[in-house]
Parts: structure tokens; C-alpha cells; sequence
């Protein structure tokens, strides 16, 4: 138990309940996320190293993709470390200055994602309507600046969000009932009136789900228009091949986080929003860079070759 008012909160201590009402399963479900965790870092970086090594892999499509597996690695780190901590320690407090970092770190990356996904739809965009204006329209300058665009915006939400929780006070319980320091959560063990901060919270959210899925939405349309207006069979499967891995990417990321929002507000949901938190923040990063790996051509052989030739990229 712990009452905190205003700037006295940040010397609150709050406890993760993550999995622990799970005892036979602390072992297992450590060892589960350790290997995903593991897998998450070495896909992401090795992807990172994959392209800027290979001077084949320098276009603009694997320049956000780099950007897109530092924003999943950054994501997955963010949450697993201390999601793996709590699983094989009995103490699973967190203090409220650590909880806030997290939470505002997690939110920075999550938003980085959602509007990168966007930026990758314009950029397939270009790619398939005007393929022989792609390397002058996608212009180093303009994908610099298409990539500074969803790290800006990410830093402002974060911020915006961040700040308001550190006007609330904190009264009764200090449980948690999640594995990571989720805003929903946050708000939950306040003593103080959320309304302000949940509408705000609301409406960012709503405008940053919306106005991405609106982009990509818009790009794929005018993408499968075109791609239905190719005379040839083969030219519509090529066509179709470079967007099938983004595609993938937003249906897993976006589908998750739409069915997180229409869990219904009960106890008996949080199991679910647990299950659904560790999809969206632990294995989605994991997924993309074996999804493009996996599905990508010039990604598999630039792997090849570099595990076969280690040096002919140096």
C-alpha cells in the first residue's frame, strides 16, 4: 500500500504482477521468452548489419527497413528484459521513475513503428506505380526526412504522454496486473481523476491508428489498382511479391493492436490483454525481420553469402 501525491509519486514503488499468478510456469515461460528475445536481437541486428554491408542493399525500401528492426529491437528491449527479470525473481517491484521510462520508451518505439509501416507502404507505393521515376523521387533527402518524420512524432507523443502521469496521485493498491508499465495500467492505481489524460491518451491514439492505416490503406489501393492494370501475369506476381512481406508486417501489427482495443473492460479480459501485450511487444519484433528475411530474396542471399564469404562484403 502507498499514497503518493503529485511531485511525490516518483518515490513510489509499484509491483509488475506479469505472469506470477502462473507459479508451474515461471521456468518455462522464462525460457520461452529468453529464446525469443535472443532470436529478436540477433534477426534485428544482424538485419541492421546485413544491409549496410551489402552495397546491393542500399535502396531506399532496406534503408526503412534498417530503421524498422532499431525500432524493434529497441521496442523489444524496452519491455523483455524486465519481463524476464520478474519471471525468476520473487521481487517484482519496479519504482514509479523506472515504471514512467518504461512506459514512455515503449510508447516512443510503438509509435515509431506504426507511422515507419506507413512511411514502407509510401515507399512500395512509388515503387509500383512509378518504377521508373523510384530513385528520383525517393531521393536520399526525402528519405531522410521520410524516416525523421515517425521518430519526431514519436518523441512528441511520448512526451505528451508521459507528462501527465506525473500529475497524478497514486493511492491503495500497488499492483500492476501486467508484465510491463502500460498506460491503461498506470491510470488504473490512480487516486486522481484520469478523465483529462484518458480523452488526450484516447485521442492520439485514435489519430495515430487512423491516420497510419489511412496511409497505407490509400497507398495498397492504388498499388492493387495498378498492379490489376499490368498486362502480364508475371508482371502482377512480381509486383505482388515486393509488397507481400510489408503486408504481412501490418496485418500482424495493426490486427493486434485493433483487437486489443476492442477487449472488453473486465476482469475477466486481462488475461487476454496480457497475451495480446506479449504479441504486440515481445514477439512482433521478433516476426518482421524473419518475415522479410524469409520472404526476401535479396535478403536470403546476402545471408548466404555472407555466412559462405564473411569477407567479400569488408
Amino acid at each position: 500500500m502507498f499514497i503518493a501525491e503529485g511531485n511525490q509519486s516518483s518515490g513510489a514503488t509499484l509491483t509488475l504482477l506479469g505472469f506470477s499468478e502462473y507459479a508451474n510456469l515461471q521456468v518455462p515461460l522464462f525460457l520461452v521468452f529468453l529464446t525469443i528475445y535472443t532470436v529478436t536481437v540477433l534477426g534485428n541486428l544482424g538485419m541492421i548489419m546485413i544491409i549496410r554491408v551489402n552495397p546491393k542493399l542500399h535502396t531506399p525500401m532496406y534503408y526503412f527497413l534498417s530503421h524498422l528492426s532499431f525500432v524493434d529491437f529497441c521496442y523489444s528491449t524496452t519491455v523483455t528484459p524486465k519481463l524476464l527479470e520478474n519471471l525468476v525473481v520473487e521481487d517484482r517491484t519496479i519504482s514509479f521513475t523506472g515504471c514512467i521510462m518504461q512506459f514512455s520508451f515503449a510508447c516512443l518505439f510503438v509509435v515509431a513503428e506504426t507511422f515507419m509501416l506507413a512511411v514502407m507502404a509510401y515507399d512500395r507505393f512509388v515503387a509500383v506505380c512509378n518504377p521508373l521515376l523510384y530513385t528520383v523521387v525517393m531521393s536520399p533527402k526525402l528519405c531522410a526526412s521520410l524516416v525523421a518524420g515517425p521518430y519526431t512524432w514519436a518523441i512528441v507523443c511520448s512526451l505528451t504522454l508521459t507528462y501527465f502521469p506525473l500529475e497524478l496521485s497514486f493511492c491503495g493498491s500497488d499492483i500492476l496486473n501486467n508484465f510491463f508499465c502500460d498506460l491503461s495500467i498506470i491510470i488504473s492505481v490512480s487516486c486522481s481523476n484520469p478523465y483529462t489524460f484518458q480523452v488526450l491518451s484516447f485521442v492520439i491514439a485514435i489519430f495515430d491508428e487512423v491516420s497510419s492505416l489511412g496511409i497505407i490503406l490509400t497507398t495498397y489501393i492504388l498499388i492493387f489498382v495498378t498492379i490489376l492494370r499490368l498486362p502480364s501475369a508475371g508482371g502482377r506476381q512480381k509486383a505482388f511479391s515486393t509488397c507481400a512481406s510489408h503486408l504481412t508486417a501490418i496485418s500482424i501489427f495493426h490486427g493486434t493492436v485493433l483487437f486489443l482495443y476492442c477487449v472488453p473492460n473486465s476482469k475477466n479480459s486481462w488475461l487476454i490483454v496480457k497475451v495480446g501485450s506479449v504479441f504486440y511487444t515481445v514477439i512482433i519484433p521478433m516476426l518482421n525481420p524473419l518475415i522479410y528475411s524469409l520472404r526476401n530474396k535479396d535478403v536470403k542471399e546476402s545471408v548466404r553469402k555472407l555466412m559462405n564469404h564473411p569477407t567479400q562484403f569488408c
